[in-house]
């Protein structure tokens, strides 16, 4: 032990000139023993790379009242904000220095005295203890701030701490001697005023607070600039030993509210002394502060999206964003000082969030009821508005109302899976049906039936196992494309299918960057990948209503679909612009496909399902409503510049929407109402205008070949008609030549007519007779022709003309060829050289 002790001693004199040596080095040092001494000490490495410490990302918006952006929420490990020299008083640097190194501005990076005392305590088994330079603070503080970036957990994190701070024995000794060739080194590159406010803004307060801008907010309420003296000095005294004086622990039965926070007061009152030995504040100052409670005023920063208030599922969007990108991180999120201005207008996400709260309830019995509303800026695909009727809660037992899923996104952005959109999905049926040539004003047979025939993907049949439900059990009617989009008729939209590729069809939405979620697992698949059956042209796929609101924003703007983007700009602390996450925007449809499906889209608006939620302020609008079963509804709306998609529904199960009532009225029509004041702010800050007008070839009227079914039984003849395109009602029976029972008649005949054209087609009631044609037979013959086919033949009308013999027939009423009832009276007009009754 003795020999320890007179080996520590040796061990410290050679400490001692080495740090003479390097420090002083007009002091002459010789011998054998300093010598090899100063050439191990020059071994250690010299350069500390002092690299930015760990700083919070904030998330801004721009606050339209404002020339500076308004703070959204923030992110960090540790919460510090650097300051400049001079928004730091000069009593805290003095506090600083009169406690923890009143030499400082003599030294040249390390305090012989401190550090002798330092090593003295190590070798005899205690814990590294203090005595270094503020220098040596800084450098320690360094080289844990670069440990724990790159720690992946919070136990590497903190094993940080303690390998730089409480190594005992011979690893103290070359921790000790490390920090001293540090400290030398930096001092040589970095002024004193540099590495003291390095230090200021690099130390640990306590907890997750660090720097003392942060520590002057949290602990008082206050900058840096306007600490007390009492203050200033309570801070010096917790960065000596940060977690035991701290002032923020009012249960603490050591240092706490009780006992006026004893151990942080003690601390503080000798660094009090400290000032006032050194000259640094007065008599009067010194008794008045060190009479003065521990009086702390915690002001928490926030950090997380809760901060965001009604955006905050925004926020945790924008958080998904940066987490997501190879260039940033979830480590950059927390500790790269990163400063996101993002996309959000307030002019349209208060309105927003307004609507929200007006008309959706967080909760209500009976139903897990969830609603979320996003806007998009159609011509750069900005994020302008983004509200949920939820309240963000990132706890996993939040109660009901309470969620941190954000509704809008999908998976990867949010958690959340997406919800079926219902009648909204019809979109891509209609584009697809434009793409292929078709016309909106094509007229097909949208009676429901389970007899659509047609139904293929990429050649392969799939058959109708059902008949589709239209909404309010609507029997379906014909019409044409523009009328089934207006009123949103599953069957007519059935009926076009069917004469579509289904396959093409989910190939459009995959082009659109649409994606579904499998039910289960929640994994991300494109359209394509789920079996292609003929119900999911309807929209019975989870979806993000974020994707649906960009396919509409896409029709909008020509057809050129821009990605969504929640990130204006990014900047580090140095207000250098970094690269944004990368979006941009694609030609998907063609403008003249864009421009027609516009023109079907704008029906709903006007007189067809979503009328409601039209604001009718003068600004045109297309848009679709969506159903899907009794358990989602949704409403989109689109101008010009801005497109709105608003989804009420359940969370989870099946409430029946349609029977639920709030005080704004039955739950599955509170879409209308969100939609229109959301899309209306929107109208407001970014008016649009005309749409284009639809091309005139996918908007012509179009003829088809109408196809003769007389002689065909009443069966054959409806499928003849529904297969070629028409739409067949049956009459009343008639007198006809055809057996009982097959069609004797059809209106219009077969030709050339408008495509989808009704015919109105009559079964033979087997009683009928054709009128046989006798004109320029003798009146004689005629008689007895019309007489043998049943019918009741009479004189008619003479018209006397020499020449003429005893009678030539003109005509008969009913006409030859007619098809009247037997024993029907046929008038026979005749022309004779004497009419009876004529005289000479």
């Amino acid at each position: 032990m003795l020999g320890g002790v007179l080996g520590l001693v040796g061990l410290s004199a050679v400490a001692g000139v080495l740090v003479t040596a390097t420090v002083t080095p007009a002091i002459a040092v010789s011998g054998y023993a300093a010598s090899s001494a100063i050439t191990l000490f020059d071994k250690l490495p010299s350069y500390l790379e002092v690299d930015q410490p760990m700083l919070p990302t904030t998330i801004y918006v721009d606050d339209p009242n404002s020339d500076e952006p308004y703070e959204l929420a923030s992110f960090y490990d540790q919460n510090r904000t650097p300051v400049t020299w001079d928004e730091v008083p000069q009593v805290m640097y003095d506090s600083i220095l009169s406690s923890e190194d009143p030499r400082y501005y003599e030294h040249g990076g390390v305090d012989l005295i401190g550090t002798a005392r330092a090593l003295v305590n190590n070798a005899g088994g205690g814990d590294t203890q203090g005595g270094s330079s503020i220098s040596q603070q800084y450098v320690k503080n360094v080289l844990i701030q670069e440990c724990e970036k790159d720690s992946p957990d919070q136990e590497t994190l903190l094993a940080c701490w303690t390998k730089y701070t409480t190594a005992d024995g011979a690893e103290g000794y070359e921790r000790k001697l490390q920090e001293m060739r540090y400290a030398i080194a930096i001092e040589k590159e970095y002024s004193k005023n540099d590495i003291l406010l390095g230090y200021l803004n690099i130390a640990n307060f306590g907890g997750v607070t660090y720097g003392i801008e942060a520590a002057a907010q949290y602990y008082f309420g206050v900058s840096a600039k306007d600490l007390s003296i009492v203050q200033a000095a309570t801070l010096a005294g917790i960065v000596q030993n940060p977690n035991y004086y701290r002032i923020d622990q009012p249960d603490n039965e050591v240092n706490g509210e009780a006992n006026g926070y004893e151990a942080a007061k003690d601390r503080r009152n000798y660094v009090l002394t400290r000032l006032y030995e050194d000259g640094k504040i007065t008599e009067a100052e010194y008794k008045e502060a060190h009479a003065a409670p521990v009086e702390p005023s915690i002001h928490p920063r926030e950090k997380g999206c809760s901060a965001a208030g009604g955006s905050a599922y925004f926020c945790q969007y924008v958080k998904s964003v940066i987490e997501s990108d190879p260039n940033y991180g979830p480590e950059a999120l927390r500790r790269g000082g990163l400063n996101v201005h993002t996309t959000l207008d307030l002019n349209v996400q208060l309105p927003a969030e307004q609507a929200m709260r007006d008309n959706v309830p967080a909760s209500m019995p009976g139903v897990q009821l969830g609603s979320t509303a996003v806007t998009l800026q159609a011509d750069t695909g900005r994020i302008l508005a983004m509200a949920q009727n939820t309240k963000f809660n990132e706890s996993a037992e939040a109660p009901a109302g309470e969620t941190s899923l954000v509704f809008a996104a999908d998976q990867t952005h949010g958690g959340s899976i997406g919800f079926a959109v219902g009648s909204t999905f019809k979109v891509f049926t209609l584009l697809d049906w434009l793409e292929k040539g078709h016309s909106i004003n094509e007229r097909l047979n949208g009676v429901n039936r389970q007899a659509f025939q047609g139904f293929n993907c990429d050649g392969a049949p799939i058959p109708q196992t059902s008949k589709v439900g239209n909404f309010a059990n609507d029997p379906g009617w014909t019409g044409s494309i523009s009328q089934f989009t207006a009123r949103s008729l599953n069957s007519g939209y059935f009926a076009m299918a069917s004469r579509l590729n289904l396959c093409d069809i989910f190939r459009v939405a995959d082009r659109l960057d649409v994606r579904t979620a499998d039910p289960s697992t929640g994994a991300t698949q494109k359209i394509m990948d789920r079996e292609p059956g003929p119900f999911r042209i309807l929209g019975s796929d989870n979806i993000a209503p974020m994707k649906m609101a960009s396919v509409y924003a896409t029709i909008a703007n020509n057809g050129i679909q821009c990605q969504p983007k929640a990130i204006d700009k990014i900047t580090n602390i140095d207000g250098e612009e970094l690269p944004v996450p990368e979006t941009g925007c694609e030609q998907k449809i063609a403008p003249e496909v864009a421009a027609t499906a516009a023109a079907a889209l704008s029906t709903v608006m006007n007189g067809g399902t979503g009328a409601n939620a039209n604001n009718y302020d003068g600004i045109p609008v297309i848009g679709k409503t969506g159903t899907h079963q009794e358990w989602q509804t949704s409403m989109v709306q689109a101008s010009t510049k801005a497109a709105t998609f608003v989804w009420v529904g359940n969370i989870q199960g099946e409430a029946d929407l349609f029977h639920l009532y709030t005080d704004r009225g039955v739950v599955s029509n509170l879409r209308y109402a969100v939609s229109r004041a959301i899309q209306g702010a929107a109208n407001v800050a970014y008016p649009g205008g005309q749409f284009p007008p639809a091309d005139a070839n996918l908007s012509r009227q179009i003829l088809a070949d109408l196809p003769s079914v007389i002689g065909q039984t009443v069966d054959q003849a409806k499928n003849t008609l529904w297969n070629a395109g028409f739409s067949p009602v049956v009459g009343e029976p008639v007198a006809g030549t055809q057996a009982e029972g097959l069609i004797e008649s059809q209106d219009p005949g077969a030709g050339r007519v408008a495509a989808g054209t009704t015919v109105t087609i009559r079964p033979s009631n087997g009683k009928g007779s054709t009128v046989p044609d006798v004109k320029g037979s003798s009146l004689g013959d005629a008689m007895q022709a019309i007489s043998g086919a049943g019918l009741n033949a009479q004189r008619g009308e003479c018209d006397q003309k020499k020449g003429a013999g005893a009678g030539r027939v003109t005509g008969t009423n009913p006409g030859g060829g007619e098809i009247v009832p037997q024993g029907t009276t046929v008038s026979v007009n005749y022309e004779a050289a004497k009419c009876a009754g004529d005289d000479d």
